[in-house]
């Protein structure tokens, strides 16, 4: 059986699939790998958000695969909105790295000792509003580029520090550069921050069948809770919302927030039930961070 695994060309997105490749591989599938352009690679120089664009990372990669050019997707799951086209689904969400964002300063200072006025790059609303809650003193410079890019421009001088997500770096072997991890309770990762999507066509048994190995039902528990919660706050992966979704002595718990882009108003919530509720729990989650304001601040957002 031959597989085709659709995917971005970056390094990152190329270790994911090649990820995904290996180990489908060793269960005796013939694995290739076709790179699709999509539409947030060749706006490169534009700002996230301000590109207009839902499904910016994904939307060709997408119809590769309704169209039958490609069997499967790979995707950061973070990429993936929460109305998938009709005709698809998420077959398999493997195990999760770790969710939680990072920041790397050119000197090596964290966070709360970097100098006011310091310049710290990163590409989300999400980053930039808990960035400005936990210091409001900072110059938060909007980026984009992949992960090579970025050090570069680090290590270049035109910021202090970065944030981003703890995955790439480990994924990609930069962990030496890390010089402080965010917990999750201060800095709360994006919708699907660390974990992979392993998206097909609806109804295509073969595929799914060869998937089910890459699965890891507690991460897909948690993915359904935070895609819910997102749901139902109708955002995307560019609103200032931030979810997170684990599971401990077989329940799932819950960590949301919603913050004002100067981060001077943030509102949290969270809770946790069982591993076999993850919409009603992430539902539920975004409901009590609709009664602390959670809406009001969106539609600020909205309207820029």
């Amino acid at each position: 059986m031959v597989l085709v695994i659709g995917t971005r060309g970056s390094k990152l997105a190329l270790w994911q699939a090649n990820w995904v490749r290996d180990r489908l591989a060793k269960a005796g599938a013939e694995v290739e790998i076709k790179i699709i352009k999509t539409t947030g690679d060749k706006l490169a120089d534009l700002p996230l958000t301000q590109s207009g664009t839902k499904g910016l990372f994904i939307k060709e990669i997408e119809e590769a695969l309704a169209e039958g050019i490609v069997d499967l997707a790979v995707h950061s799951l973070k990429d993936l909105p929460t109305d998938q086209p009709p005709g698809l689904k998420i077959a398999a969400v493997p195990p999760r790295e770790d969710a939680r964002d990072v920041l790397i300063s050119r000197e090596g200072a964290g966070l709360i000792a970097l100098p006011a006025g310091s310049r710290i790059g990163t590409s989300s609303l999400r980053r930039q509003s808990q960035l400005r809650a936990l210091h409001p003193n900072l110059e938060v410079v909007p980026m984009r580029g992949n992960l090579d890019t970025r050090l570069r421009k680090l290590d270049a001088g035109d910021y202090e520090a970065l944030v981003v997500a703890a995955a790439g770096i480990h994924r990609l072997g930069f962990r030496d550069r890390v010089t402080e991890y965010f917990a999750v309770d201060a800095m709360c990762p994006a919708v699907g921050q660390g974990a992979l999507a392993v998206e097909i066509r609806q109804g295509d048994e073969r595929v799914e069948h060869a998937v089910q190995i890459l699965d890891h039902r507690t991460t897909h528990q948690a993915i359904l809770a935070e895609r819910a919660a997102l749901r139902e706050l109708g955002g995307g992966c560019q609103v200032p919302i931030a979810v997170h979704a684990w599971c401990e002595n077989h329940l799932l718990h819950l960590l949301g927030v919603v913050a004002s882009i100067d981060g001077r108003r943030i509102v949290r919530a969270s809770g946790s039930g069982s591993i076999e509720e993850p919409g009603r729990l992430g539902a539920e989650l975004a409901r009590r961070l609709v009664e602390q304001g959670a809406r009001e601040i969106l539609e600020s957002v909205a309207r820029g």
